[in-house]
C-alpha cells in the first residue's frame, strides 16, 4: 500500500453498491417524480451545451492571452483537496508563514470569466439556482462539460482563478489585509480527503509541511470560532475537512466583508436568523433528556449555540444525530438578501456570504460578477429569492430521495459515497428490493 493509498475500510476502498435492473428503474422513476414535483431541470438545453463546449476550445491560448492582466501566481505552491468522488475541483489554497501572520490564498474557479449575463449559460444557471445533490446523482448548475474541464483546477495546467489573499494576524487570527484579484495558477497536485491525512501523518512527503501549516491555522480559527459562539454540528471532523471548511469561512467572510465595508454595495449576502429563546429552550430540553447527553454546567450560560457545541463533543456517538436534529428542528432557514443585516445566528459572524464554489451555487457566481465587474444586478432581490427557493426545493428532494432508498432497502450514505452498479444476476446483486 503506497502512502497515498486509501486506509482500510474507507469509503474510498469499497466496492459500488450492486443493485437488480428492476431496482434501478425504481429509483429513475423517483427520481422524475421528484424533479416533476419540484421543477428540478435534469437536462441542459441544447443552446446551452453548445455554448459551453464552444468555451472549452482555444483554452490554453486564452490563458496565455490572459495572462498579463492578471497575478501570476503560477510558481506558488498550491493544490486541491476534495472527496475521492469529486468531479470538479472549484477551490485549492495555498499557505505561508511571515513573521507575525499567516499568509493564506485561496483560489476559486474564475466562472464569471466563461459565464457572463450576456450568456445563455448565465440564464441557465438563474433557472437552477444550485447543483442538486442526490445519492450517486447530480443535477449540475453548469454544464459538466464546462465546470469539469476549464472551470476545473486539475493539477498541472494553468487555470484561471479568482484569487482571495489574506494576511491573517498571527495573535487574533483577524485580517491584516485583504486583496482579492483575478489570477492565473497552476496546482500542484490533486488530494482526496485520505491522501490529505496521509500527508498530515507524514509531514516529509510533498504537500505534507504546507498541509502541517495549513491545518495548525485551521484548528486555531476554528476553536476561535468555538470561543466566539459559532455553532458546531459536526465537532468530529478529520483534519483535512477541517482546512477545507476554516479556509473557505475565512474567505467567504474576507469578501462580503469587503463588500460591505470597503464598497458599501448590495451582493448576495447570506443571513440567517435566530430562533427564539422558547425555540432554544426547547432545544435544549430536548438534548438534556437524551440517554448518555448532558450539557456541562459551565456552558448554560447566555449562549444556547455553546451549550450545544459543549453537549455535541461530550456525547456518545450514537447521540451526535439526534442532537443535530433537535437543533435543527428550531433553527430557521438560511436566507440569500442583498443586504447583511441580521448576520448569520449559526456561525455567528455579523456579515457573510457564498463566495467559494461558483461552479455549484448561483449566490456565489453572483458575486463575482460583483466583486470583479462591480456591477449589481438590477434584478439582484429577485435573484436572492430564487437561489434561497431552489436551494430549499433541492434539499427537499434530497430528503425525500434518501427517505426512498431507506424504504427500497438501501443505505444513503453508502449509495452517495460508493456508487451503485446493476446487475443482472439477482444472486450477484445485494440489494433486490
Amino acid at each position: 500500500m503506497s502512502d497515498d493509498e486509501p486506509k482500510p475500510g474507507s469509503a474510498e476502498d469499497q466496492g459500488p453498491v450492486t443493485i437488480t435492473p428492476e431496482l434501478a428503474d425504481r429509483l429513475a422513476e423517483k427520481r422524475e417524480e421528484l424533479f416533476e414535483e419540484f421543477e428540478i431541470r435534469d437536462e441542459f438545453p441544447s443552446e446551452v451545451l453548445r455554448e459551453a463546449e464552444a468555451r472549452t476550445e482555444g483554452v490554453y491560448e486564452e490563458i496565455e492571452a490572459e495572462i498579463d492582466d492578471r497575478e501570476d501566481l503560477r510558481d506558488l505552491t498550491t493544490w486541491t483537496t476534495d472527496p475521492v468522488d469529486a468531479q470538479d475541483f472549484d477551490d485549492a489554497i495555498s499557505i505561508e508563514r511571515e513573521e507575525d501572520a499567516y499568509r493564506l490564498w485561496v483560489h476559486i474557479a474564475d466562472v464569471t470569466h466563461y459565464v457572463t449575463p450576456d450568456t445563455a449559460m448565465w440564464e441557465e444557471a438563474v433557472e437552477r439556482a444550485n447543483t442538486v445533490y442526490l445519492p450517486d446523482y447530480t443535477i449540475h448548475m453548469l454544464p459538466p462539460v464546462l465546470a469539469e474541464t476549464v472551470c476545473s483546477l486539475v493539477p498541472n495546467e494553468d487555470r484561471l482563478a479568482h484569487t482571495v489573499e489574506m494576511e491573517i494576524d498571527d495573535e487574533t487570527l483577524s485580517f491584516e489585509d485583504i486583496d482579492i484579484y483575478k489570477s492565473v495558477i497552476n496546482s500542484d497536485e490533486r488530494l482526496t480527503y485520505s491522501e490529505c491525512e496521509n500527508r498530515l501523518d507524514d509531514p516529509s512527503l510533498p504537500l505534507g509541511a504546507e498541509n502541517e501549516l495549513a491545518f495548525e491555522l485551521a484548528d486555531r480559527m476554528h476553536e476561535q470560532r468555538k470561543a466566539d459562539g459559532s455553532l458546531v454540528l459536526n465537532p468530529r471532523r478529520d483534519r483535512a475537512h477541517t482546512i477545507i471548511e476554516e479556509s473557505m469561512l475565512k474567505a467567504n467572510k474576507a469578501v462580503t466583508h469587503t463588500l460591505m465595508w470597503d464598497r458599501g454595495v448590495e451582493a448576495m449576502y447570506r443571513v440567517h436568523p435566530q430562533p427564539t429563546p422558547d425555540q432554544w429552550n426547547e432545544a435544549l430540553k430536548e438534548i438534556q433528556e437524551l440517554d448518555g447527553v448532558s450539557i456541562p454546567g459551565d456552558a448554560w450560560g447566555d449562549d444556547p449555540r455553546k451549550a450545544v457545541n459543549a453537549a455535541l463533543e461530550e456525547s456518545p456517538e450514537r447521540q451526535l444525530n439526534k442532537i443535530q436534529r433537535a437543533v435543527l428542528k428550531v433553527m430557521p432557514r438560511a436566507k440569500y438578501m442583498n443586504d447583511p443585516f441580521g448576520g448569520h445566528h449559526a456561525l455567528n459572524f455579523d456579515i457573510y456570504g457564498h463566495f467559494t464554489s461558483p461552479i455549484r451555487r448561483l449566490s456565489d457566481t453572483i458575486n463575482h460578477w460583483i466583486v470583479h465587474e462591480n456591477d449589481v444586478p438590477e434584478t439582484l432581490l429577485e435573484l436572492c429569492d430564487r437561489a434561497s427557493d431552489k436551494q430549499k426545493d433541492g434539499e427537499t428532494a434530497e430528503r425525500l430521495y434518501k427517505q426512498f432508498l431507506q424504504e427500497q432497502g438501501l443505505d444513503p450514505y453508502a449509495v452517495n459515497n460508493r456508487g451503485v452498479e446493476v446487475v443482472e444476476d439477482p444472486e450477484e446483486a445485494k440489494h433486490t428490493a
